[in-house]
Order: structure tokens, then sequence, then C-alpha cells
């Protein structure tokens, strides 16, 4: 299994968001730390915002921030907010299966309970468990004064 570049990237923008939860973050901030393209990342924001993890503002002060606690932010649903449009195998897509197996094969079954342990495994997960205490990551994601006092100690 791999996960979508735009759902690492949406993981990637709610770690920074979080780390940073004290301003508006703006998009260009995210692209610059999170090795993303501006045009990549505002595809992502739009369906954070969309899906309500995120809140935007438009103009010269506009950025984004989280929409609500990190505790309150699961991965399962974010990554299903990213991924579940999009066929696991061939077989999930009925309009575009050609597989000649598609009515006796059971690996389509074990495939199901595959990921449905691994989103029940993600719903478990919350973007707090992410980023509380999580030195490193704010050493790497935290913007401006933020960095400069985690870098003195």
């Amino acid at each position: 299994m791999r996960l979508t570049t735009r759902t690492n990237l949406a993981m990637r923008t709610l770690m920074f968001c979080a780390v940073n939860s004290d301003r508006i973050v703006r998009k260009h901030e995210v692209a610059a730390i999170c090795n993303s393209s501006e045009n990549h990342l505002a595809q992502v924001v739009n369906t954070l915002s969309q899906k309500g993890f995120i809140d935007t503002q438009r103009g010269r002060a506009g950025g984004m921030r989280l929409n609500r606690p990190t505790n309150q932010i699961g991965v399962g649903a974010v990554l299903r907010a990213f991924e579940t449009g999009m066929p696991f195998a061939e077989c999930h897509d009925p309009a575009t299966n050609t597989c000649p197996l598609i009515g006796i094969c059971r690996f389509r079954e074990v495939l199901d309970r595959a990921l449905e342990a691994f989103y029940g495994s993600m719903d478990e997960i919350t973007l707090a468990d992410l980023v509380d205490g999580n030195v490193p990551l704010a050493h790497i994601l935290a913007l401006g004064e933020q960095r400069l006092s985690s870098a003195c100690q």
C-alpha cells in the first residue's frame, strides 16, 4: 500500500498548522518547509478546508489554521478524505474492472479486510498523537520566534 502524494502533503500541512497553532500560516510557508509546490498544496488546502480540518482566510493577511483541536482530528478521517476516491485495486472499481475473476476471487475480500484494519488502526491516532511532545518535528516545522527558541534549547 502506498499513500498518494496529496494524502502525505495533507498530513504535513496539518502537522505544520498544529506546530504553529498560535498564528495563521501561509501556503508559501507550508510549501517551503514541506517541500511542495504551492499549486499542488493549493489543491490539498482546498480539500482540507472543504472537509472541515482547517479554516482558510483570503487576502493579504490570509492563510490557514486548524479548525478544531489536534485531539479531535483523526488521522483515519484525513486519510479517508484523500484516499477513498481512488480504488485500491482494479476490482474495487466496477466502472473500469476488467478482471475475469471478479465473481469468484477471494482476494478482494482479503483486501477489503486489510483496508478496514488499516483504517481502523489509523482511527486510533489523532493529530495530537503525532505532534504533542515531538520536539524534533516542532524544530523543523516551527516558524519565527518558535524556531529561534527551539533552536536554543
